[in-house]
């Protein structure tokens, strides 16, 4: 019996309607960009597996590091106890994240890390003795999956069955470059009618809403009224953090920075579960008290598994070397050169880009989950690229080392798919 015949028996498929999608394919061996299945197939990872394999499949300067403190120290729990691997990860993550971050908190994923940006915003006002209990959020923007990340989304394909059980959320247009001044009337509006808690939000670019990307001058001037109004900026960065926009982060952009930043993925080389929530002094200060119910009462079984954390810190040595630095600028230069052939094709409505990231939108309608969805999913995976459509936007994130050649091959196969539909 095949392992894709076997995982029908018991498996459920996370996004997966699995009346309509019976069928799964088996991967046995991935390296660099290349992903192999059951039957010898193999196909190039063009989206570095939901963003989280930047720097290729089993890369041996993350796994040879992670194999050996698997002989030194597996797992301890992370209250009332620390150790080298979490505290060389806090050094490193510290000197590459925005200035003013200075506190980390550990947790399983991108979502919990949401979660626990969230509980931040709520409860620092609570320790205050202010009642700010609304959050605002952007328009088509996702968080994750938990209560509370799904709260601060508004992705109904995704949320519909349980949104009234959400915390209250007052949502604005991502800025566009001309809808500036309109946003700050409304978030004027919005202050005078509400106690807001807390802003959180995907900086430059919306992940889920098919690579929506929004104007970094328009973001700076949200989060300076939100710092005028004591609302605590909650960046989520478990999609865009590591390099993908070009920077290290996309918060690098903008002047004013966030209170909190939320991220996962990339975090640890696509290799093991983890997530860190990062934050001011200032709002740690608020949290530390000789109360003992001011303190942040939450945590994880694996929170800064030691593993994890060594993973981590391997993939932010990979990230600030020479070669990883060079080969985010040459995929960005890359893409730029494919957006110059491709912009102009009857099928393609517009294009977009920011570092290694690369969407398009196709001219043409179609359901986020639909059939020509998959249709066009199917002939990625038949000509050995996996790419994943949202819906009419094909986007790109493959891993930074992927080749030009392989990169060309990614190009050409979005160019005949467009000849098949």
């Amino acid at each position: 019996m095949t392992l894709k015949e076997r995982d029908k028996k018991h498996l459920w498929h996370p996004l997966t309607q699995h009346k309509l999608h019976p069928d799964t394919i088996a991967l046995v061996k991935g390296k660099d960009c290349t992903l192999t299945d059951e039957d010898g197939n193999t196909y190039i990872d063009a989206i570095a597996s939901w963003y989280t394999c930047m720097y290729g499949h089993c890369n041996s300067f993350v796994t040879d590091r992670v194999a050996a403190q698997m002989q030194q120290l597996d797992q301890v729990v992370f209250s009332g106890f620390t150790h080298e691997p979490a505290i060389k990860l806090s050094e490193a993550l510290i000197s590459i994240l925005p200035e003013n971050q200075n506190k980390l908190f550990f947790s399983d994923n991108g979502s919990t890390s949401v979660e626990i940006g969230i509980k931040m915003a709520l409860q620092y006002h609570f320790n205050r003795g202010e009642k700010r209990n609304i959050l605002l959020a952007f328009e088509d923007g996702f968080h994750g999956d938990t209560f509370g990340a799904m709260s601060v989304s508004s992705l109904s394909v995704y949320n519909g069955p349980f949104e009234d059980y959400f915390l209250e959320v007052k949502r604005i247009p991502t800025p566009n470059g001309e809808n500036h001044k309109a946003i700050l009337n409304i978030l004027e509006k919005l202050v005078l009618e509400h106690d807001i808690a807390g802003f959180v939000y995907e900086p430059l670019v919306q992940g889920a809403a098919a690579m929506k990307m929004h104007n970094a001058e328009g973001l700076d001037q949200i989060l300076k009224f939100c710092k005028a109004h004591q609302i605590i900026t909650v960046a989520d960065e478990v999609m865009t953090g590591f390099g993908k926009t070009g920077k290290n982060f996309a918060s690098d952009y903008m002047d004013t920075k966030p209170d909190i930043i939320c991220m996962s993925k990339a975090l640890t080389a696509g290799l093991l579960p983890m997530a860190i929530t990062s934050c001011s002094q200032a709002v740690y200060d608020a949290f530390y008290s000789d109360d003992m119910s001011k303190g942040l009462f939450h945590g994880h079984t694996y929170s800064a598994n030691p593993l994890a954390c060594t993973a981590a810190l391997a993939g932010i040595e990979l990230l600030k070397s020479e070669t990883i630095r060079q080969n985010i600028q040459r995929i960005s230069a890359s893409h730029q050169g494919f957006n110059e052939r491709i912009k102009e094709h009857p099928k393609v409505k517009s294009t977009r880009q920011i570092g290694v990231i690369f969407a398009l939108d196709l001219n043409i309608e179609m359901e986020r989950y639909g059939n020509l969805r998959d249709r066009i999913f199917k002939f990625f995976m038949d000509n050995g690229v996996f790419l994943r459509p949202l819906g009419s936007t094909i986007y790109i994130q493959a891993p930074y080392v992927i080749t030009e050649s392989e990169l060309e091959k990614v190009y050409q196969t979005i160019e005949n798919a467009l000849e098949i539909l």
